[in-house]
C-alpha cells in the first residue's frame, strides 16, 4: 500500500467521524478541539485493523496521531519494519 492510499484512508476515517469539520493534512486535530482520548484510542484501533499491524508502546504517543501526516507517517515505520522483519 502506497503512503497516499494510506493518507487517504485515514483522512476519510478522521472526515467521516467528524463530517462538519474541515482540516488539511497537516493540521493537529486535537488543537482543532474535536478530538479527545477516546476518539485518540478509536484511532489507534482504526490503523491496527485497517493496515493490519500492531502499534507498539513506543509509538503511542500524542504526536504521533496528531494529524493526517503524522499518522501517516507511523503506517509507514510499522510496515516497514514488519516488512524487514518478516
Amino acid at each position: 500500500m502506497s503512503s497516499t492510499d494510506a493518507r487517504a484512508q485515514i483522512r476519510e476515517f478522521i472526515s467521516g467521524r467528524f463530517p462538519q469539520i474541515t482540516f488539511d493534512d497537516d493540521q493537529d486535530i486535537f488543537e482543532l478541539g474535536f478530538v479527545n482520548s477516546l476518539f485518540a484510542m478509536e484511532l489507534v484501533m482504526f490503523v491496527e485493523r485497517a493496515f493490519g499491524v500492531r502499534v507498539p508502546n513506543t509509538e503511542l504517543r500524542r504526536e504521533n496521531f496528531r494529524s493526517v501526516t503524522a499518522i501517516t507517517g507511523v503506517v509507514e515505520r510499522i510496515t516497514a519494519a514488519t516488512a524487514t522483519a518478516g
